[in-house]
């Protein structure tokens, strides 16, 4: 039989909007206000250190984002067999976060070269880092398919309360790039004690049991359908997505001088602000993009409430220019403020292409991903014209707009059947 929520008295759609929204602000607001105190207190040199190291973090963490889809996936898509499927994505996270851990600490010679890190302190604890928050991806996923929203919710605030607190402890015993992941590391463990907790509680005991005698033996590995294999395609489609939506800074630091492409940089706060701001939307809709059944209502509604969120963001800083110069960054950052819109616009594009990527993760398309590359390589190949902020956002917003138009047309195109449908966590 199929397990149940507890009931309660709110829509479950209003109750995990609303208590996912507040944590993901919670969590964006920490993590942006631990980078300003960062920036203030390293000081240039050691803060770029500092913005090198966690800009690799971020990459390797895309392991966790697939871990998390594939759990979401996975429970949504079968709640029968929750406890099968608990106990293989958990297993895959202890060991993929075990050989991350060891081949970061292998390579902590080279990362600090390729980084000019002053010793091997900051790339050893970087390694350290990504250990724990693989482990809370899988436990935020098996969380966010069961769609439990408060303890999903305390995972994140954990995430993000962490960060600033034991970062910020850090910064003013030692501001140093090597303290500051100190602070980083220590504070990456609270979640997944939390996410720990949530999976144990003793009210969830005898449905585990339960679970367990209906639930047929599951694919762990890289057979087909395993869970191995679906993690690793799972991060394809998030690492394409964040190679798209990260290769116009790098286009503008290579293209442009130092002033203009700092500007641009500076423009990109608000663009990524915007990508965040409704990031709750694709936590709710995607366990429901994963059941089938309403998969491409799902997917519409979503885009609507996100373009909408995002037309008033572009709408806001075209309108209050000068409250988002100061934003990102203040008078030396004048130079882009008639263009800040265009910036939001950016930020609305990314945050609609992200909802659709997880739309394509939840239908295990494949080659939908290609779209997110071809992409890429368009932007990649008019980077040699590119000769001022204007120009190059200009080429973004055209290449980004059309991947999202492509993306929604291919998924209005797909037809949800069970029998196309990839069975999960399901042994033949």
């Amino acid at each position: 039989m199929t397990q149940t929520l507890p009931a309660t008295r709110l829509p479950g759609w209003l109750l995990g909007s609303g208590v996912i929204a507040v944590a993901m602000a919670v969590l964006n607001l920490s993590t942006y206000a631990f980078t300003i105190l960062a920036a203030r207190l390293l000081g240039p040199s050691e803060y770029g250190a500092l913005a090198a190291v966690m800009g690799l973090l971020l990459v390797v963490n895309v392991a966790s984002l697939g871990l998390q889809a594939t759990g979401a996936r996975r429970v949504s898509a079968d709640p029968d067999t929750w406890a099968a499927t608990e106990r293989d994505i958990l297993a895959a996270a202890y060991r993929t976060a075990v050989v991350l851990g060891l081949v970061g600490l292998l390579a902590v010679p080279l990362v600090s070269w390729l980084l000019r890190l002053d010793g091997w302190g900051a790339a050893a604890l970087m390694a350290v880092c990504c250990v724990p928050l693989t482990i809370m991806g899988a436990q935020a996923g098996i969380l966010q398919g069961e769609r439990r929203w408060l303890p999903l919710a305390g995972v994140y605030l954990a995430q993000g309360l962490g960060r600033i607190v034991f970062g910020t402890v850090a910064l003013l015993v030692s501001p140093t790039a090597t303290s500051a992941m100190v602070g980083v590391t220590v504070g990456a463990f609270l979640p997944i004690a939390l996410g720990w907790y949530a999976l144990r509680y003793d009210g969830r005991r005898d449905r585990r049991t339960r679970s367990a005698a209906l639930s047929p033996g599951q694919l762990g590995g890289w057979a087909p359908g395993g869970v191995l294999r679906e993690v690793t395609q799972n991060s394809h489609a998030l690492l394409a997505f964040f190679a798209l939506s990260n290769a116009d800074v790098v286009i503008a630091r290579t293209m442009l001088d130092d002033h203009a492409g700092g500007l641009y940089a500076g423009g990109l706060i608000l663009a990524k602000a915007v990508l965040f701001l409704p990031q709750f939307v694709v936590v709710v809709a995607f366990p429901s993009m994963s059941a089938g059944g309403h998969r491409r209502g799902v997917h519409l509604k979503g885009l609507a409430v996100v373009l909408a969120l995002g037309l008033v963001a572009t709408l806001g800083a075209a309108l209050l220019s000068e409250l988002a110069v100061a934003f990102v960054g203040g008078p030396d950052y004048a130079g882009i403020q008639d263009e800040l819109w265009a910036f939001a616009a950016i930020g609305m594009l990314l945050a609609m292409t992200q909802l659709m990527v997880y739309s394509v993760v939840a239908r295990q398309s494949q080659r939908a991903v290609l779209i997110l590359w071809a992409g890429l390589a368009a932007l990649l190949l008019a980077a040699p014209l590119v000769d001022s902020v204007t120009f190059l956002l200009s080429t973004v917003i055209a290449v980004e707009t059309t991947v999202l138009v492509v993306l929604v047309v291919r998924g209005l195109q797909h037809r949800s059947t069970p029998g196309t449908r990839q069975e999960v966590g399901r042994a033949a």
